[in-house]
């Protein structure tokens, strides 16, 4: 650890980099911290830790993928580190586990998921993956549009016997439909409200 039982998920433990996936977790009581730690990382997940807003404030950076924030910390409130993660437009999947039940002002919060505690070991390792889920459907989303986007102006230009003899298109073409189907196998591992958060990303 850096200082500063339930269903499992088919959750690939390395990001769209080729490394670990990374956790901040902040959490201001040692003890609940370490547990979460040693959880996260028995899973193959590379953990830090922070146990207060500044000190996780500090330690944000692109390098990390997901971030546990508790609520209630020493110096301030998880959601001001919420927002600061929002507001630096990080690529970071936020989870709040904390023991302040959700109240109305949680509408207005751009958390990905609302964990209650105390929460068991399962529960916090499914809390985990389905951040992770939500990350890699979001990669693999974004480079999806992005080979559509060549296809359909190749399309546009091209005719279609010079398409067929492009190797670079066929290239193209087969790994749109690899990613489609890595869409689908994550979708597949979607509940009501992974689509909600979803379509709330896109705005629909």
């Amino acid at each position: 650890m850096s200082e500063a039982g339930s269903d499992s998920r088919e959750t690939d433990r390395t990001n769209e980099r080729g490394d670990a996936t990374r956790v901040l977790i902040v959490e201001d009581e040692p003890d609940v911290a370490e547990l979460y730690c040693t959880t996260v990382e028995a899973e193959g997940y590379d953990v830090d830790v922070a146990n207060s807003v500044s000190a996780g404030a500090d330690r944000l950076s692109p390098a990390y993928d997901i971030a546990l924030l508790d609520r209630r910390l020493p110096d301030g409130h998880g959601e001001d580190l919420l927002t600061t993660i929002r507001d630096r437009e990080l690529d970071i999947r936020v989870g709040m586990v904390t023991a302040v039940e959700p109240d109305f002002d949680i509408v207005e919060m751009g958390f990905d998921l609302y964990v209650l505690k105390p929460l068991s070991q399962g529960e916090l390792i499914d809390a985990v993956e389905r951040l992770g889920t939500r990350s890699e459907y979001d990669d693999r989303l974004q480079r999806t549009a992005a080979l559509a986007s060549k296809r359909a102006t190749l399309e546009a230009e091209k005719p279609r016997e010079a398409l067929e003899r492009s190797e670079k298109y066929q290239q193209l073409t087969a790994e749109l439909a690899e990613l489609d189907a890595e869409l689908e196998r994550i979708t597949e591992q979607f509940d009501t409200q992974d689509y909600r958060r979803l379509f709330e990303d896109i705005g629909a």
